[in-house]
């Protein structure tokens, strides 16, 4: 469809900002102790934010509160993957895959310099492979309804690859039992720095947000939630509002039984971790899938930069919610499937990063949690809070939707001139007038903070043109400038050397060691910013050199570094 030329500036246009948006810490507590909102969403993951987005949007009072940092649980250790899900195809879930491509394009379209396309290939291996030839006819079938239900979205259909093709885009793919491939079309995004600009997004719109908020307990008033006790630097805040959201993920269960104290359990973790390892290790240009020998679960490797992640298991959790890492096992299982498939000496020794997260899935505890639904769990407790639990990264917007439709009838505004969420075609800060193409064809740091700020990156420009100090790399062999830091402690609530390092920036997972060595430079630049003593710095630069020597202890089985890890 051809349109001519807008007269006028349009939505997007008008979303764009004139000026940085700088959040203070001070001001977002003082708010939260005086204010009365119409809803506190308790949760600073991918479905609270964007819950609090959707409140906001819709003209009620908004408050956000998250424990730690934003994206700092399952919402910064997901796959990164915006996706529709071929494997519930397979399961027959078509429903949920065909809502899931629906979202993922209007996150393209909301957000187009966070989510982008990538291409997923399948190698179609004579033995050991995802599958052989004669299961290829039956699985590009499948990528037909994957294409007809929504993919096509994204503007390419599924190709059918000749073995020059496959090795054209995966040149160390194990050659000798190649017989082709299957390559179809998907979205990623940084899932932290998504969910942090959602979070921004709600703030613009006049939400408060803030981090390093821990809820201890629930107001309540006639049986009813209105309301939360919050430990906020040290001060104890009591924050009012009319309507409460748990939205804390695999922790919901915790903030359930403050309202209900005969609540039974309702999450079961599942449990996914990811491996990063140089990208001259496999020179792979996409995402490739592989097979892992003797196992039902299929592995991905995916190119990000100068890096391979790869990933994923899927297995329930037992332990403790609060530390969570990727084990030697589990590194191991990961590593086994890229020997497999390609011609790599891949080591432990090559792994730069790592990961681990938890799914809050909600089911019974019978069957493996690779084959429990993806789909979203929304209750209202006995006390009116809303508890939202389930779901997926790529459906995080209407989540939110859905549970603010529950907060209007909570707060009995249903089928008022509010009540519809606005939400479908609202840019995410950076996103409005972004052009991806443009932005990546002018290359070198123009590109880079193109990819992570959007239209905003030149807020981050402007602190380098004021301080051309601030330009120089702040990690060893990542482009991440000095200027980063500064703007992530001014406009995106950094407070520490670990918000910064592992969420702002992601060099702990993709250069994990570098990172530490980065890490009493960040310290003074925050020191400077937020106006820190020398004691505090040092204690924060401290504590993230600990957190990465306990992360490669469990990586790597030096249990004297595990407890000296757990105890800091």
């Amino acid at each position: 469809m051809i349109t001519m030329p807008a007269r006028k500036p349009g939505r997007a246009a008008r979303a764009t900002r004139r000026s940085a948006l700088l959040l203070d810490r001070e001001r977002s507590t003082r708010q939260l102790a005086d204010e009365q909102f119409d809803v506190l969403v308790v949760g600073g993951g991918i479905t609270g934010v964007y819950a609090a987005l959707d409140a906001v949007s819709r003209g009620l009072r908004t408050a956000l509160v998250e424990r730690d940092d934003f994206a700092s649980g399952t919402s910064s250790k997901s796959s990164k993957m915006v996706h529709g899900g071929l494997r519930y195809i397979e399961q027959g879930n078509v429903n949920l895959v065909r809502h899931s491509l629906l979202e993922r394009h209007r996150f393209r379209k909301n957000a187009p310099h966070l989510v982008h396309r990538l291409p997923f290939l399948f190698p179609i291996l004579e033995k050991e492979g995802v599958f052989d030839p004669r299961l290829a006819k039956g699985f590009e079938g499948l990528l037909w309804t994957y294409d007809l239900v929504g993919g096509w979205r994204i503007g390419k259909l599924h190709q059918r690859l000749s073995v020059p093709e496959v090795l054209a885009h995966a040149p160390t793919l194990r050659a000798e039992s190649l017989k082709g491939g299957l390559m179809y079309f998907d979205g990623r995004a940084d899932d932290a720095r998504l969910t942090l600009t959602i979070a921004r997004t709600a703030a613009a719109l006049g939400a408060t947000v803030l981090n390093g908020a821990r809820v201890d307990a629930l107001l309540t008033s006639g049986g009813r939630a209105c309301g939360a006790k919050a430990t906020i630097d040290g001060q104890e805040v009591e924050i009012r509002a009319h309507a409460v959201v748990n939205a804390t993920g695999v922790w919901s269960d915790r903030v359930d039984a403050m309202a209900d104290t005969g609540h039974q359990d309702q999450v079961r973790p599942a449990k996914g971790v990811h491996i990063v390892v140089p990208w001259h290790k496999l020179r792979i240009d996409c995402t490739v899938t592989v097979p892992i020998p003797g196992r039902a679960r299929r592995a991905t490797c995916t190119r990000w930069g100068d890096t391979v992640v790869l990933g994923t298991t899927d297995n329930d959790y037992k332990g403790s919610a609060d530390d969570v890492n990727c084990t030697r096992a589990e590194m191991e299982f990961l590593l086994e499937g890229a020997r497999t498939a390609f011609a790599a000496d891949l080591t432990p020794d090559d792994v730069i990063g790592s990961i681990g997260g938890l799914r809050p899935l909600v089911g019974g505890k019978e069957g493996a949690t690779l084959n429990m639904s993806r789909d979203h769990h929304i209750t209202v407790g006995p006390t009116g809070m809303v508890t939202v639990t389930g779901g997926k990264l790529t459906t995080s917007r209407h989540m939110g939707e859905l549970v603010i439709d529950k907060v209007l009838g909570v707060l009995g505004r249903k089928g008022t001139a509010s009540s519809k969420s606005r939400t479908v075609n609202l840019p995410l800060l950076g996103g409005a007038g972004y052009d991806a193409e443009a932005v990546a064809a002018s290359g070198g740091l123009a590109a880079h903070l193109g990819e992570r700020y959007g239209t905003e990156a030149r807020f981050v420009h402007d602190l380098m043109a004021e301080d051309p100090s601030l330009s120089e790399p702040v990690v060893k062999g990542l482009p991440y400038t000095r200027a980063e830091v500064v703007y992530a402690a001014r406009a995106e609530l950094a407070r520490t050397v670990d918000d910064v390092l592992s969420r702002r920036l992601r060099a702990r997972l993709f250069a994990r060691d570098a990172s530490a060595e980065a890490a009493p430079e960040v310290g003074a630049l925050l020191g400077r910013e937020l106006g820190l003593s020398a004691e505090q710095v040092e204690r924060q630069v401290s504590d993230y050199l600990a957190s990465v020597r306990h992360e490669k202890a469990v990586l790597f089985e030096d249990t004297s570094a595990v407890s000296e890890g757990a105890a800091a």
